[in-house]
């Protein structure tokens, strides 16, 4: 967690925004020991003392499922040694896999170990491959209630510079197959409704986002096209710290190029650009909210001259992918409220439901 996470954190009235999702991956940066082992009392200080509002365990990510990860020695600064709690100048290898649980049943032990101590939502974030992992947590799940708060599913087309080119190409299941597997398997078991559901995998793109919404994605996560939005121009040169437009590198001229004064401004128009154009297509379909569009009102080309139900490509039942009902009906009302005399519109969060 680094320190501008924290600064003015501690006063009286914290500042707005910043509000996070604390990852915690097979290396547990920041939440680990001098041997590197997960430590539950680093934990808690961490949530103490920034402005975390959730836990997501991280299985895997869409572009390198079950492949650890590997942060060369000369891009481990003094700063980021400290924030993930390593030597400096060292590389720096995280795991393929985590050292905490085991299987399903081991998992949801953690989850609720790390939501008793913490007292906040856990959730997992996952590619999608072999179903049978799934199966056995919704089981579990269903049986001991015992669980997730949110499931976060990568696509096998999230992209990072930090991958070899066959897993970033071939491996783990694109968005919408994956995410409506997964879906599809709490759904049958009836506990779809008691799960937050997020994607991710260029979901950044509206008419991308609109099918995940479709699917029921309570939220989208957005990578790619923020990072473009602040001048990644996708030079695969991630790992040798010579980025030329100084996103990602710890070299200090390169690293000029990332002027905070104009790059935020250009996400803050993507993300105002996202939203009202996601607005823009769930009134064309007459709904207040895009997270409303149903899986009938969206088809899936096949060419120029057939198309396919959403719902009938990924065997929906009618159901499925929209809030419950009284979810819709509270979706509608704060949609829907009258704004007060000098006072600001209700924030139109397209980014969930």
């Amino acid at each position: 967690m680094p320190p501008e996470h924290r600064r003015g954190w501690a006063v009286a009235v914290p500042p707005p925004g910043r509000e996070l999702i604390f990852q915690i991956g097979t290396a547990y940066f920041g939440c680990r020991d001098e041997h590197g082992r997960f430590s539950l009392n680093r934990l808690r200080d961490v949530v103490a003392g920034a402005p975390v509002r959730a836990l997501e365990i991280k299985l895997s990510q869409g572009a390198k499922p079950s492949l650890g990860g590997l942060l060369p020695g000369a891009k481990v600064s003094a700063e980021i040694a400290e924030t993930r709690g390593i030597l400096p100048g060292r590389d720096c290898v995280s795991p393929s896999r985590h050292a905490e649980f085991s299987d399903c049943d081991s998992l949801l032990d953690w989850v609720e170990l790390l939501a008793a101590e913490t007292g906040l939502p856990v959730g997992i974030k996952s590619a999608v491959g072999d179903l049978t992992f799934w199966s056995e947590l919704a089981d579990l799940m269903r049986d001991t209630g015992r669980g997730v708060d949110f499931v976060t599913v990568d696509g096998g087309e999230a992209g990072t510079g930090a991958a070899p080119l066959i897993f970033t190409d071939s491996v783990s299941l694109p968005f919408q197959q994956g995410f409506a597997r997964v879906y599809r398997t709490f759904a049958e078991r009836g506990l779809h409704e008691q799960v937050v559901f997020a994607g991710a995998g260029k979901l950044g793109l509206p008419d991308n986002a609109i099918v995940a919404f479709a699917l029921g994605c309570d939220m989208v996560n957005v990578g790619r096209e923020a990072m473009l939005a602040i001048g990644c121009i996708q030079a695969q040169k991630c790992h040798t710290d010579t980025c030329p437009t100084g996103v990602a590198t710890q070299n200090r001229w390169l690293a000029r190029g990332l002027d905070p004064a104009l790059k935020s401004v250009r996400a803050a128009n993507y993300v105002r650009t996202l939203r009202r154009d996601l607005m823009k297509v769930a009134e064309a379909c007459g709904v207040e909210h895009p997270g409303l569009i149903a899986t009938d009102a969206v088809e899936m080309l096949d060419g120029r001259t057939a198309s396919t139900p959403l719902a009938e490509v990924h065997g929906y039942r009618p159901e499925w992918g929209l809030p419950s009902a009284a979810d819709r009906a509270e979706i509608v009302q704060l949609m829907t409220a009258e704004v007060p005399q000098g006072g600001s519109a209700p924030p139109s969060a397209t980014a969930q439901r």
